[in-house]
């Protein structure tokens, strides 16, 4: 017998193989070169966000909603590492977004293009922005930060289309409002913990973001910039100002989900605590802007769909007056409409100097990279009139036309969707939301001006919400009752849904 012994063949190693033993081998080696430079927080921190920045990138939704935290609780964060500029959390969030809704459309996954009449008015808004920028250039060039803002603000006028086409259905909507309610109450609480706890330590809180960009110290406001006077709430919107634009804004939508048939939140007591936390947060901020416009945006839900309650609002206010801190708000007031206080008076002065740039330069403004005079500038506290310095009466003409045709689109599809359970107090909030910032605008810029970008990103989200409701009532067929101008609900009125293609 012819006993004979082969060697076994050696292994054979795939391509696939290597790739894969590669990857692991050099994802280790980052991960721990990043334990040794940054610490171990940073770099748990750096890998769930690649983490999380992977699964954004294939789900638009989730893009949305992490677009939609960042703007409610880090409006002014930056990654902790600098390229050739620093970017935004917002940059990489909203760019994300973008992103991925452009891919969709590259592979297919949309091929129509959901829209209203009233984009075409937005897109002659952005036309007229980059001829003001274009003119803008004979008086000063442009710095790098100047440019990243202007394309920021570019991207975020982008939401009013992208929001639309990506919500085709109505409980694609309730989701996103449903979230940005809970991020509303969110913020709040943090505004209100951190006013309550001792300055050193909300200081030292604060103070922790300067890590991804916000100041290392300082960040405890108060009014009129002096410590002996009452402190005013700022979040983590930096601003007591901002913070209390935002919230009066987001607040009034909260409003419309009090008294809803179906609220997005399951429980109405949870939705009334949101809306309790906010309020009180934005009495601690302290802006008398924004308690006013707040006050405009509640009428404006009262006169539409609870006119029943408008007999309460004396009390209500009566009440809130007769409160022991009420009577420093009251002060200001009477100080804001007196002229009597610092702050007023200063802002008198900015709107002088704005009407006398307005005047030199009226139709088109100076743009957006600097004045052409030392003795011109262009920030002002009021929107409309910051947006004459820079885009003038021309641009106004054209953004107050663009929101009159937001406005009267939502009121036509108001007719049908006040019987709609699932989309009429969304669709009521989101306008009376936009009308507490228009309102707001008036003694405020925030949501215009080129370096508040967080709240420029809300201002467009909400522009999207707005349309996109429309937009779904616009689909929604009339009942009998509804066309012959009857506005009572029939007893078997059922929600809608709507015939779409898969996404």
């Amino acid at each position: 017998m012819n006993l004979s012994w082969k060697s076994p063949a050696s292994p054979q190693v795939s391509r696939r193989d290597l790739a894969i033993g590669l990857a692991i081998g050099i994802t280790g080696a980052l991960i721990g070169l990043l334990l040794t430079l940054a610490g171990p927080t940073v770099a748990i921190g750096a890998l769930l966000g690649v983490l999380a920045g992977l699964y954004v990138l294939t789900n638009l939704q989730a893009a949305l909603q992490v677009l939609l935290a960042v703007v409610m609780l880090l409006p002014f964060g930056t990654l902790p590492f600098k390229l050739i500029v620093t970017p935004t959390l917002l940059d990489v969030a909203l760019g994300a977004f973008i992103l991925v809704w452009l891919m969709q459309w590259m592979t297919g996954r949309r091929s129509r293009l959901h829209l209203t009449p009233v984009h075409l008015l937005v897109v002659l808004y952005v036309l007229w922005l980059l001829l003001s920028f274009a003119l803008g250039l004979r008086f000063a060039a442009p710095t790098p930060n100047r440019l990243r803002q202007f394309a920021e603000t570019l991207l975020a006028i982008s939401m009013a289309f992208v929001i639309v086409d990506m919500l085709r259905r109505p409980e694609m909507l309730r989701r996103l409002v449903t979230l940005l309610v809970l991020l509303v109450g969110l913020q709040a609480l943090v505004a209100v913990t951190l006013y309550v706890l001792p300055d050193d330590f909300s200081e030292r809180a604060l103070v922790r973001l300067a890590r991804i960009g916000y100041p290392n110290g300082g960040v405890i406001r108060y009014i009129e910039s002096n410590p002996a006077l009452a402190e005013r709430a700022i979040g983590t919107w930096v601003d007591p100002n901002l913070l209390g634009g935002t919230l009066a804004v987001t607040s009034t939508l909260v409003a419309g989900q009090l008294f809803a048939t179906r609220p997005v939140l399951r429980w109405r007591w949870f939705t009334l605590a949101i809306l309790v936390v906010s309020v009180v947060a934005l009495f601690l901020t302290y802006s008398r802007a924004s308690l006013l416009a707040l006050c405009a945006g509640l009428l404006f839900i009262g006169v539409v769909r609870y006119r029943r309650f408008l007999a309460a609002l004396p009390l209500v206010a009566a009440g809130v007056l007769a409160l022991p801190w009420s009577r420093t708000w009251l002060e200001r007031l009477v100080q804001a409409f007196t002229g009597a206080d610092l702050a007023t008076q200063m802002r008198l002065g900015e709107y002088s100097d704005a009407l006398r740039l307005i005047n030199r330069y009226p139709l088109t403004g100076v743009g957006f990279t600097g004045s052409p005079s030392i003795d011109l500038y262009t920030d002002v506290a009021s929107m409309y009139l910051i947006m004459a310095n820079q885009i003038g009466l021309i641009g106004v003409g054209l953004f107050l036309t663009m929101m009159a045709g937001l406005f009267l689109l939502g009121l036509r599809a108001w007719r049908r969707l006040r019987t709609c359970e699932e989309l009429d107090a969304i669709h009521l909030g989101v306008h009376a939301a936009l009308f507490t910032l228009l309102v707001n605008s008036v003694a405020d810029m925030y949501f215009f001006r080129l370096d508040f970008q967080g709240s420029i990103s809300l201002f467009w989200l909400l522009i999207g919400l707005a349309l996109a409701s429309s937009n779904l009532g616009s689909k929604r067929p009339l009942t009998a009752h509804e066309d012959t101008g009857t506005i009572e609900a029939q007893a078997n009125t059922k929600t809608f849904r709507l015939t779409h293609r898969p996404l």
